[in-house]
């Protein structure tokens, strides 16, 4: 894992191309992954503590053929060049005294409450490459990024998954709500807010609660559910203590998840020491990261705790230009 450049946009658009649409973080659009790697060299390039909004993003590089297989991406701090929308399912119940009866119903509000919040995002994996824990790689190596450079991210962090889009590229969710007031599909919604954010949904969006019972069925059915193919990614998600908490997706239903940054398992169980040794043999397998914004490098490798120091096997060493006397954050695999 290391900070994608210019150099990667091709790779980039190739695996945009394999998304299957939803995917706004990846759009398969030249010019909007041209603007966000140069906003992400940006990021890694600007000195200073404070928390700004910001992309950072990384690439999964093969180091024997310099084949680019993955990607993901973090964001500093959410809904601050414009408002950052959810839905949050809320309850509400009202009693009828004539009647003696009372009625509990659940809504779907517009909300910001997410806004600041830093998100770990825009993971996607070659088809060809899902196999080895690679995908394991690519979430984790984003948590020690993170943890290695805590002051530029906020207290929460959230996760968005991809809701369920059926087998047309289409989203009930979509058709039962925003196509109703856009007049457009959810592939086009999905595809210029991908290029041009979603400031059209303040503008357009309804602003009073949505009555889940007035759904129709396909719709309410896919509330809050991951995309087949982010099951995975939610286990993972969780297992790090991330935790849905009704927020969805305004575009296709799909979850939230939420958890306190200090307490995300591999930021709060990370492991900072000097490297005493590059030549372990056998060791604990770890996730290893060293290197300062551009030139953070993250991989697979062996470890050993010795105090505050660390030894590490001599390939991992070698992938990450890492030496005796360097710093490197870990993680157990």
């Amino acid at each position: 894992m290391r900070a994608a450049t210019a150099d990667d946009l091709q790779h980039l658009y190739e695996m945009a191309k394999l998304t299957g649409g939803g995917f706004t973080n990846l759009p398969p659009d030249r010019n909007s992954l041209r603007a966000k790697l140069e906003g992400s060299d940006a990021a890694f390039a600007r000195k200073g503590d404070d928390i700004r909004a910001e992309t950072f993003v990384l690439v999964l590089e093969n180091t024997e053929t310099g084949d680019v297989r993955g990607t993901c991406q973090l964001f500093s701090a959410v809904g601050q060049q414009w408002p950052f929308y959810s839905y949050r399912i809320t309850t509400l119940t009202q009693h009828s005294a004539e009647l003696e009866r009372t009625v509990t119903a659940e809504m779907l509000s517009l909300t910001n409450d997410l806004g600041g919040c830093s998100e770990v995002g825009g993971l996607f994996l070659h088809p060809g490459e899902r196999a080895g824990g690679l995908g394991m790689l690519l979430a984790r190596s984003r948590y020690l990024f993170i943890a290695s450079h805590r002051h530029r991210f906020g207290d929460r962090i959230l996760a968005e998954l991809r809701g369920i889009i059926d087998e047309r590229g289409g989203s009930p969710f979509w058709d039962a709500i925003g196509g109703k007031f856009f007049g457009m599909s959810f592939q086009e919604a999905d595809e210029f807010n991908a290029v041009h954010g979603n400031q059209f949904i303040a503008d357009l969006m309804p602003k009073h609660p949505v009555y889940i019972a007035m759904l129709d069925e396909a719709a309410r059915k896919v509330i809050g559910l991951p995309h087949p193919s982010g099951r995975a990614a939610m286990r993972m998600l969780e297992n790090e203590g991330f935790a849905y908490q009704g927020y969805v997706d305004i575009f296709d239903g799909g979850p939230t998840m939420l958890a306190q940054t200090d307490r995300v398992r591999a930021i709060a169980d990370a492991h900072h020491g000097t490297i005493v040794s590059t030549t372990l043999e056998k060791g604990e397998k770890a996730l290893l990261a060293t290197g300062q914004m551009a030139d953070f490098r993250c991989c697979y490798g062996a470890r050993e705790l010795r105090g505050d120091g660390i030894a590490i096997d001599a390939r991992a060493a070698d992938m990450l230009g890492a030496g005796e006397g360097d710093t490197v954050w870990s993680i157990a695999r």
